[in-house]
């Protein structure tokens, strides 16, 4: 191996250390569901969990929004993050969000990156992230500041499988199935 490519990889163990102690933060579960039957499963978790704030990620925009009309309510507020909307649009949502105007947040991955809320205490998988690094960009918005997060993944293919254990082995991070009660 070159000296340059001993670097990259010395770089790369180093960020995967730190990203460990940031997972680590975190309780990691999955939920087997399929596909047609994850939204009546997230309205479950949404009304059985004790949460300050959620935090729940879809693979596109048109996800998202269904998701916050099937969500929002005056019990339960939601909103929605996606790349339809204007920058300008997406700052005051956040703001919203920071402020607890909505309990519940809908990111489209074209947009997630750049969310960053300190006191969400859940964050949902809807859609499982393409790679580890994606899982790592989400889940890292949940458990700061010593709150404990709490990380759930749906998993509905045998690709989705694959993620999650690509996630366990390299972040050695243990993700067992949800149990029937969680102790908050």
């Amino acid at each position: 191996m070159s000296n340059r490519a001993n670097k990259i990889a010395d770089n790369t163990d180093k960020e995967d250390d730190v990203t460990k102690l940031i997972l680590y933060r975190l309780r990691h579960y999955y939920v087997a569901v399929p596909e047609i039957e994850k939204s009546s499963k997230l309205n479950e978790l949404l009304g059985s969990l004790e949460f300050n704030q959620v935090v729940i990620f879809t693979k596109d925009f048109e996800q998202a929004t269904v998701l916050n009309k099937m969500i929002n309510s005056p019990e339960l507020p939601s909103m929605c993050i996606h790349p339809g909307i204007s920058q300008q649009e997406r700052i005051e949502s956040y703001r919203q969000f920071k402020s607890y105007s909505a309990r519940v947040m809908i990111v489209a991955d074209e947009v997630g990156r750049g969310v960053n809320i300190e006191f969400v205490d859940i964050v949902i998988n809807y859609d499982t992230p393409s790679d580890t690094d994606a899982y790592l960009y989400r889940f890292g918005r949940a458990g700061k500041f010593g709150i404990e997060g709490l990380a759930i993944t749906f998993v509905s293919s045998a690709e989705d499988k694959k993620v999650v254990e690509s996630v366990q082995e390299r972040f050695e991070v243990s993700i067992a199935e949800l149990p029937a009660e969680i102790n908050p």
